[in-house]
C-alpha cells in the first residue's frame, strides 16, 4: 500500500488548530486544501496512536452528545468510539422517538438542552438545513452528521482521507460515483471536496432518474473539474482510480414503484471488475443491499471496510480539533 505524501507535522499546524477550535463543522465547503491537509494529518496520527496504545486521554473529561433523529450504525458507533478512544465520554440519543422531542421539542431547544451536559454535539437530522439551526441555537460545537439529502461532511472528509491513504495522493485521480446520486449526500459532498486538488476528473454513472443534481455539478463545473454522465459502467470502469458505489435508497422514495424500477440497476462482481485496474479501490459508505456482490469482498481492491475504519481516525481528529486538543 503506497505511504501517502501528506506530512502531519505540517508548519501552519498551530495555526490551524487555533481556527477550528470551538468551530462548527456543517459543510465540505468550510475546507481549503490546507485544511485537509492538517485534518489528514491529525487523522494519520491518530491512526498511529491507535495501533500502538488503543486509547488515550487527550479528551478526559469532555462529554459528546451523539443525537440522531435517523437509524444509524457506523456513524453514531464511529463517533461513539471515537470519543471513548479519545478518554471522553458520551451521552448517546439514537431513540428520538423516547425523547422530549417526541412531545414536541424544538430542535433548537433539544440543542440548547443537550449543550448544558456535552462538550460538543453531534447531529443526524432528516430535513436539510438542520444541521445550520442547531449551530445557530448552540454555544458549543455542532458537527453535521447527515442533514436529509443535504450534506454529509464528515463522511466526505473520511472518503477523501480513504483515498490518500490507499492510493496515496488526491492529485490526478479519475473517480468514479455510481448509484444513486440524487438522493445519496455522501457523493455530493464528496465532489465538493474533491474540487480542492489537480487533475481529477469526475464520472457519474446512475439511472435516469437518480443522476446528481444540478446545483452539485455548477458548483464543481465552477472549479473547472471535468465531469462526465453516463448511464452505463462500461465506457469508465477502465479508467477509474476510485469506484465509489452508492446503494438505492428506498426510504428517500415517495412512490415505492420508482425504486423498484432502479433499485438492481448495478451490481459490481468478480467479473464486472476484470475491466478495472489492478490498482485502483472500490468504496462504498454501507450499508449495501447487493450492490456489490460479497464475492468480491475478498479482492484487494475492495476498501469499504478499510474505509469504515479511516473514519473513526477522521472523527478522532475532528472532535480533538474543535475541542482544541489536536
Amino acid at each position: 500500500m503506497p505511504t501517502p505524501t501528506l506530512n502531519p507535522h505540517l508548519p501552519f499546524g498551530e495555526n490551524k488548530q487555533a481556527d477550528w477550535y470551538g468551530k462548527d463543522i456543517l459543510s465540505v465547503k468550510q475546507f481549503s486544501r490546507a485544511d485537509l491537509e492538517y485534518v489528514f494529518g491529525v487523522a494519520h496520527e491518530m491512526r498511529g496512536m491507535v495501533e500502538r496504545i488503543g486509547t488515550f486521554d487527550l479528551l478526559k473529561g469532555k462529554i459528546l452528545a451523539n443525537l440522531f433523529y435517523e437509524p444509524s450504525t457506523r456513524t453514531s458507533s464511529s463517533f461513539i468510539a471515537a470519543m471513548e478512544r479519545l478518554g471522553g465520554s458520551v451521552i448517546s440519543i439514537n431513540e428520538v422517538k423516547y425523547s422530549s422531542v417526541s412531545k414536541g421539542e424544538s430542535l433548537p431547544d433539544t440543542i440548547r438542552t443537550l449543550e448544558c451536559y456535552a462538550d460538543v454535539i453531534v447531529l443526524r437530522h432528516p430535513e436539510t438545513g438542520s444541521a445550520a439551526i442547531a449551530a445557530k441555537a448552540a454555544k458549543k460545537p455542532v458537527l453535521n452528521a447527515g442533514d436529509g439529502v443535504g450534506e454529509h461532511p464528515t463522511q466526505a472528509l473520511l472518503d477523501t482521507f480513504t483515498i490518500m491513504e490507499e492510493l496515496g495522493r488526491l492529485d490526478n485521480i479519475t473517480v468514479t460515483m455510481l448509484g444513486d446520486l440524487k438522493y445519496g449526500r455522501t457523493v455530493h459532498s464528496l465532489a465538493r471536496l474533491l474540487t480542492n486538488f489537480t487533475n481529477v476528473k469526475l464520472n457519474y454513472v446512475s439511472p435516469d432518474i437518480l443522476k446528481m443534481p444540478k446545483e452539485v455539478m455548477d458548483e464543481v463545473g465552477e472549479k473547472n473539474v471535468p465531469q462526465t454522465e453516463h448511464s452505463s459502467l462500461d465506457k469508465v470502469l477502465a479508467e477509474t482510480d476510485v469506484l465509489y458505489v452508492t446503494r438505492v435508497q428506498k426510504e428517500r422514495f415517495e412512490d415505492p414503484a420508482d425504486y423498484e424500477k432502479v433499485k438492481g440497476a448495478y451490481v459490481i462482481d468478480p467479473e464486472i471488475m476484470k475491466h478495472a485496474k489492478k490498482d485502483m479501490i472500490v468504496m462504498h459508505p454501507l450499508p449495501r443491499v447487493g450492490e456489490i456482490s460479497t464475492d468480491f469482498d475478498d479482492d484487494p481492491r475492495a476498501a469499504y471496510f478499510r474505509q469504515m475504519e479511516y473514519g473513526l481516525y477522521v472523527r478522532m481528529a475532528l472532535l480533538a480539533m474543535v475541542l482544541g486538543k489536536a
